[in-house]
């Protein structure tokens, strides 16, 4: 299953970064045998459209952010493809570290800002002030 998700997630790099086009006949099974017949064409698309390396995003800030999201939900087959498919795109094992403690950190702060209700105004009081050029 691990050599399958990420051929799978490769080959859509690939092609990704080839600009071939790709139908939702190519997606790759865990798609095809998870979602409802009627979901699939849509989803590939989606899929193909926002994890488009020429996007406003580069492939590997888009599979760091994939990662740091997929760590917090968790999801273990997340996990392992958007790892894999990061340092496909270049990522260095400290960038895959660092994208995961971030989102570990950003985790850990809505918890404790959310949990303490803390005075939304306030924080972004305290937010502007520290994202003020100086």
């Amino acid at each position: 299953m691990r050599t399958l998700l990420a051929n799978a997630g490769l080959t859509l790099l690939l092609a990704l970064a080839t600009g071939s086009s790709v139908s939702a006949q190519e997606a790759p099974d865990y798609f095809k045998q998870t979602l409802p017949d009627q979901a699939l064409k849509q989803h590939w698309d989606l899929q193909l459209a926002l994890m488009n390396p020429k996007g406003a995003l580069d492939a590997k800030t888009k599979q760091l952010i994939a990662l740091g999201v997929a760590a917090q939900i968790p999801c273990v087959y997340c996990v392992y493809g958007h790892t894999k498919l990061a340092k496909a795109a270049g990522a260095t094992d400290a960038q895959i570290k660092e994208a995961i403690a971030t989102a570990a950190l950003v985790r850990f702060n809505s918890t404790m800002l959310q949990g303490s209700g803390y005075d939304m105004q306030k924080f972004q009081q305290e937010v502007d002030r520290l994202s003020a050029p100086k």
